[in-house]
């Protein structure tokens, strides 16, 4: 069931660099973590403002690869601490497999194909 209209999904994309930019200081996080989600917040926005839904600007990715986009970084998120060696780091760790378990959430939730996206 999709219950997430494109609309939606933007506004959760905005809240999303809201969080990504503020867990660093928030979570306390080190070095490598914070790092990258200040880079995240940063890539995250530019693909939110790009992707052709209603509360984008630029709209040169197709709100539909904005989905698959997503279908990729939901698991890397998860995985991310495993790779880049952070799991000792208890409150990192479950930041960034919580928000992997969110954007996969959000993602199987969204309808892609809505009527008010933009192409």
């Amino acid at each position: 069931m999709k219950i997430i209209s494109p609309r939606a999904h933007g506004y959760l994309d905005f809240l999303t660099v809201i969080i990504f930019l503020l867990a660093p200081v928030l979570l306390n996080l080190s070095q490598v973590p914070a790092i990258l989600a200040y880079g995240l917040a940063f890539v995250h926005l530019a693909v939110t403002l790009s992707s052709g839904f209603p509360v984008s600007t630029i709209r040169i990715i197709p709100f539909t690869l904005q989905g698959w986009i997503e279908r990729v970084v939901g698991p890397v998120l998860i995985a991310v601490p495993f790779i880049l060696g952070f799991t000792e780091e208890v409150i990192a760790r479950n930041f960034y497999i919580v928000m992997g378990i969110i954007i996969i959430a959000v993602g199987l939730l969204t309808d892609y194909q809505g009527k008010n996206r933009s192409y």
